[in-house]
């Protein structure tokens, strides 16, 4: 009687295929696993023989008993048997060793030769120095201890972590953190650059050319999308924390007041950016914002760039919201929606006649009589990034792409930039009345906007702004 498959048995090809499969995995394992051990057998054998020959007596009598061996080092297991080997061993050892990155106290300020004091700034004073060793000039930056007492600043902290994050070429460079012979004394070694905007525009007699001005935020704009991708915000821009050299290189500086932000936004103090670079949101008491205000920065250094003045000049947070809203034209519900809920928003009393007349939802243009060599893809781009509405206000990235920086004149080449005289060769930059960028700890001020359209004060007399009125028609 033939034999034949019992009906219970599985008579699936595809699972017969997948166990032969597997046996011959398995088998081919096996065989990999004795042929190693059998090549380890090998190795060990030969190497028993060497050590057997290398212990033999001088005449040559193997019989007498085997000493015990040595644990040889890969040093001396590797040792040359012929004089191409001794030869390639020579060549290696003559290779170079470069040194790696590995945790070591900081250098001391003393490798530095100070050559002459540059500016003071918020969170630090800035000097022109040289090392020693190399010769090379450096900016010397120490930072501000005394207003810490509950340790090293957050601010100097912030600082050396996004400076050392980001690394851009519109960025300025730390080379590294030095130490005094005191523990409040920390200094940051940074790339010395000849020029800041500001001073530059005090100087000079005319304002950048058109070609020029593109040259500077193509610049600005890469390294602000650089720090943006990375998620951090500056918080702090303007024309004197952008350097400049004599090559037409521009540089982002002075991260004091940078800040790592999410999304959503994290709730952050609305006490940031100097007064005449800071958006309406924060005046207005924003608490929870992002990149949009370093945009809003970079629409005002756009607008001191064509006028060489800075463009919006309040005496105080009331007198700034005054100025901005004079530029702009007041917010309605139609192109800044939500603006009401802002916590001083609620003392600002709009005209009734504008918000009735007022219709559609994107931003106005700016008074082309205010920028009257700006071309038309100019003043879109300037009123677009000086929107009062932070949402309508373009990323760095679009800027980038806008067709403000396609059309002629086109951006001049760093290398047909001019040069000028650097002011922070053998003198210090004169100080000019403008105001400071606000210290770490300090409150926002109660604020009362109820005179910006020509209302009458609800809070102290030394806030009021300057007011305008309107006239439509």
């Amino acid at each position: 009687m033939s034999s034949s498959k019992s009906r219970w048995a599985d008579e699936d090809p595809e699972a017969d295929a997948l166990i032969a499969q597997r046996k011959r995995e398995k088998e081919e394992k096996r065989r990999a696993k004795a042929e190693k051990q059998r090549r380890e057998e090998e190795q060990t054998q030969l190497q028993a023989a060497r050590s057997q020959s290398a212990t033999a007596s001088p005449n040559g009598d193997s019989d007498a008993p085997p000493k015990k061996r040595r644990r040889l080092s890969n040093e001396q297991q590797q040792q040359p048997t012929s004089g191409v080997d001794s030869q390639q061993n020579q060549v290696k050892s003559n290779l170079l060793q470069f040194p790696v990155l590995e945790w070591g106290p900081c250098r001391h300020v003393d490798n530095f030769e100070r050559l002459n004091h540059i500016e003071e700034g918020s969170y630090g004073w800035v000097s022109r120095a040289k090392e020693i060793t190399t010769g090379e000039v450096v900016a010397l930056k120490k930072l501000k201890m005394e207003n810490s007492p509950d340790g090293f600043p957050v601010t100097g902290l912030r600082e050396i972590q996004t400076l050392l994050k980001a690394r851009h070429q519109n960025v300025v460079f730390l080379r590294e953190v030095v130490m005094g012979n005191k523990m409040d004394e920390v200094y940051l070694v940074m790339d010395f650059l000849e020029h800041d905007l500001k001073t530059l525009l005090d100087d000079m007699r005319e304002p950048f050319l058109p070609s020029e001005i593109k040259t500077l935020l193509l610049q600005f704009l890469s390294g602000l999308e650089f720090l943006h991708s990375q998620w951090i915000m500056h918080r702090d821009l303007k024309t004197s924390n952008l350097l400049m050299n004599n090559r037409g290189e521009l540089k982002i500086a002075d991260f004091g007041m940078a800040r790592y932000y999410g999304d959503p936004p994290p709730k952050l103090t609305q006490l940031v950016v100097t007064l005449w670079y800071r958006s309406p949101e924060l005046l207005l008491g924003a608490e929870t914002y992002g990149p949009e205000i370093d945009m809003w920065s970079l629409g005002c250094i756009f607008g001191e760039l064509l006028t060489k003045e800075p463009l919006l000049q309040g005496k105080n947070e009331v007198d700034q919201v005054s100025k901005i809203f004079a530029l702009t034209g007041p917010p309605t519900s139609q192109i800044w929606p939500g603006f009401r809920s802002l916590p001083n928003a609620k003392s600002l009393r709009l005209p009734p006649s504008y918000s009735s007349t007022q219709k559609g939802t994107a931003p106005p243009l700016l008074p082309r009589a205010k920028f009257p060599f700006l071309t038309n893809s100019g003043l879109q781009l300037l009123s677009s990034l000086l929107a009062l509405n932070p949402a309508v206000r373009p990323t760095a990235a679009e800027c980038l792409k806008h067709p403000y920086f396609r059309e002629d004149p086109r951006p001049k080449p760093k290398e047909m930039f001019p040069t000028f005289p650097s002011k922070a060769g053998m003198e210090k930059r004169r100080r000019r009345e403008t105001p400071e960028a606000p210290k770490r700890g300090q409150e926002a001020p109660k604020l009362d906007f109820a005179s910006v359209f020509g209302g009458q004060t609800g809070g102290d007399a030394g806030e009021a702004g300057a007011g305008f009125t309107l006239r439509l028609g």
